[in-house]
């Protein structure tokens, strides 16, 4: 007969550091998704606060901040468990980076995107000029790129089960596309579709409606929704960060990029420290295997 294997207390405490150790990405909750759109409305007005209103101009910004990109993420990926402020830090650089590099990519020099009798914006090529469906197309190619080796790597798409180097740097060069994917969708959206910014942010609310009654539907997987509404809250936080600053007789409230920024950072920050301290309870809460006696079968 075979003799149960009792584990001890620092077999249990070894397992749970592991698992803990395991977790680089946060739970996909509702929180998640509000502090994803505080994000990506702070992306906007930031990286409008440093290419337009301090007239750094898009080529400038866009190196800055994909340097800031590289510094935070080599900070999440050396870091060994999930640590919120390290990932949402990440998370806001690549909606500052995706601004900039969305508006360099489909602006110009034209009277359109420059402010009143300004004729240059910064150093360095104004903008590529290739238009919101141009750049929305390139973005999308680059994206399904990455998706397909990322396929074609056998990882999973279940951003709770990647624990990799590799699989994190999948995920993180999707979330930097998609970011600036959703920055020209956004911007399309408010500046050339006619709904504005109130009527664009409407629109993508209602798809991501749609896209949650979708999670009821078993033919659709999971992880395609989430990646479909990862794209959609980008314009959400885009059209929202227009409406935030842009001048009255365009349809938004005029708050300027530099408060709006300052409140939404504080906002950000505050939920970040929120998700760290539910983070640590989490972390020091014991789970049924640890209160319970465990034992195994020995093979």
């Amino acid at each position: 007969m075979e003799k149960p294997e009792v584990l001890t207390d620092l077999d249990v405490a070894s397992a749970s550091k592991t698992k803990s150790v395991m977790k680089k990405l946060p739970e996909v909750t509702l929180a998640f998704w509000v502090m994803k759109i505080a994000a990506t409305t702070l992306g906007e007005t930031a990286g409008d606060l440093f290419a337009q209103t301090l007239k750094l101009g898009y080529f400038l910004t866009t190196i800055a901040l994909f340097l800031v990109f590289v510094v935070t993420l080599v900070v999440q990926l050396r870091s060994n468990r999930y640590n919120p402020f390290f990932y949402w830090t990440v998370i806001l650089s690549t909606s500052m980076a995706g601004t900039t590099m969305s508006d360099f990519m489909n602006r110009d020099a034209s009277a359109k995107y420059l402010a009143k009798g300004a004729t240059k914006l910064g150093w360095g090529p104004q903008g590529l000029g290739l238009g919101y469906p141009v750049g929305a197309a390139i973005l999308i190619s680059i994206l399904l790129v990455i998706f397909l080796a990322w396929k074609l790597s056998g990882m999973t798409f279940q951003i709770r089960d990647i624990v990799t180097f590799r699989g994190e740097a999948l995920f993180w060069s999707a979330i930097l596309v998609s970011n600036t994917l959703g920055t020209s969708m956004g911007d399309f959206l408010s500046d050339s579709s006619g709904l504005g910014y109130a009527g664009g942010a409407l629109l993508v609310t209602g798809l991501l409606a749609v896209l949650v009654a979708l999670m009821k539907v078993p033919v659709v997987p999971n992880v395609v929704l989430f990646w479909i509404a990862f794209v959609l809250t980008r314009p959400l936080g885009a059209t929202a960060g227009d409406f935030l600053t842009k001048p009255v007789a365009k349809g938004g409230l005029d708050l300027g990029t530099a408060g709006s920024s300052a409140v939404l950072l504080a906002i950000l920050f505050g939920l970040m420290a929120y998700a760290q301290v539910q983070e640590h309870r989490s972390a020091a809460r014991p789970t049924e295997e640890e209160q319970a006696p465990v034992t195994r079968r020995a093979g």
